[in-house]
């Protein structure tokens, strides 16, 4: 047995991909899966965050500053620990033998979505959880704030990796071949 079929039977995933296996619809069959992938990267992201951000407090850095960085930085942990998984199940690319190509493209796109969600989040905290839930916890409305960031973040990542990343576009074969002109 392979080591991604002892994974796969030990957390119970195989339930979960047989289910998948009946969907016939390849578009909504991977965006499911995607979500799936997702929510393990959501999962690292929230708590690395929360960890991040009470690392960054105990250095003495603002408030902002703070929730800022660790929002950054749940991010990135989250980015490595899901492209395995996209590359592998939401996206079906595990034999593409491009994984550098795909990994330089999934970088690029991990970081546009990573604006995106820094940004939301910080606009999330500042206009709505802030203002309108201000009798709850710091923690608690930072980390509404970082919900709502993850999910623009969340449609960004799987629009940019479904048209660009786990796709061969043409673009790396055209750069290639105007730099080996010489």
């Amino acid at each position: 047995m392979t080591s991604m079929n002892t994974i796969l039977k030990y957390s119970g995933l195989t339930l979960v991909l047989k289910i998948l296996d009946k969907i016939q619809n390849k578009e909504l069959r991977s965006f499911i899966i995607f979500f799936f992938t997702a929510v393990l990267g959501a999962g690292s992201n929230l708590i690395t965050r929360i960890w991040y951000k009470d690392l960054f407090s105990y250095m003495g850095l603002k408030e902002g500053v703070a929730f800022n960085l660790s929002v950054f930085f749940g991010y990135l942990t989250a980015t490595v620990v899901s492209f395995i998984p996209q590359k592998v199940f939401a996206f079906s690319a595990k034999e593409s033998g491009n994984t550098r190509r795909e990994s330089i493209k999934y970088v690029i796109i991990a970081f546009t979505a990573l604006g995106i969600q820094v940004g939301i989040s910080n606009l999330a905290l500042h206009y709505i959880t802030n203002p309108y839930l201000g009798g709850y916890s710091v923690k608690v409305r930072e980390t509404l704030a970082h919900v709502i960031g993850m999910g623009f973040s969340f449609f960004a990542n799987f629009y940019g990796h479904k048209m660009l990343t786990f796709r061969s576009t043409g673009i790396y074969d055209k750069v290639k071949a105007r730099t080996n002109r010489g």
